[in-house]
């Protein structure tokens, strides 16, 4: 949903394959690793192929508003995410997908224009790229990953990686540029 069109630089147009080839990246990479460490019978998925979360691309001052609401934090930010499973690990939300018969829902992304094209300009990356980054990270969220402890960090880190590569983008933690 695009909620805030002058917030974002790129239109509907480009962001809607934009962020459904972001989200198809994520999904697969991280269910595919929630498998390998998934040892209950009946893990290999859940739900259609289509995947269910919604992303609202908004602006700084609505993420703002969720940010102090949800995360007690009264400054904007790149990306929010409400996942389905809270506080489950990702083998646990596989898990628990593969249980609900039909669509399974993982939750929802709220992502600021103004910031995430701030921060891609300061990086010397395209908005893009960036914004792949930004959904695949919080799809990642959405499916029971994070980064507080370092080596949840790094498996994090290293999905997303895997993402943008397959997405054709640079390391987004690298200190290339890229030109998609």
């Amino acid at each position: 949903m695009l909620d805030a069109p002058t917030a974002w630089p790129l239109n509907e147009i480009t962001l809607q394959p934009l962020s459904e080839d972001a989200v198809s990246a994520a999904l697969r990479i991280g269910l595919s690793e929630a498998e390998k460490t998934n040892h209950a019978p009946g893990s290999k998925g859940g739900g259609s192929d289509e995947p269910g979360l919604s992303i609202a691309l908004l602006d700084d001052a609505a993420v703002m508003r969720l940010n102090a609401e949800f995360r007690d934090r009264d400054e904007p930010t790149n990306v929010l995410s409400w996942p389905a499973y809270p506080g489950a690990t990702p083998e646990a939300v596989r898990a628990a997908a593969a249980q609900e018969p039909g669509h399974v829902y993982w939750g929802d992304l709220a992502l600021a224009g103004e910031t995430v094209a701030r921060e891609a300009k300061a990086a010397g990356k395209s908005v893009s790229a960036h914004l792949s980054h930004l959904i695949i990270h919080g799809v990642l969220h959405l499916l029971g990953y994070d980064h507080i402890e370092e080596d949840q960090a790094e498996l994090m880190e290293s999905l997303e990686r895997r993402a943008m590569d397959e997405l054709g983008y640079d390391n987004p933690y690298g200190d290339s540029t890229d030109t998609k």
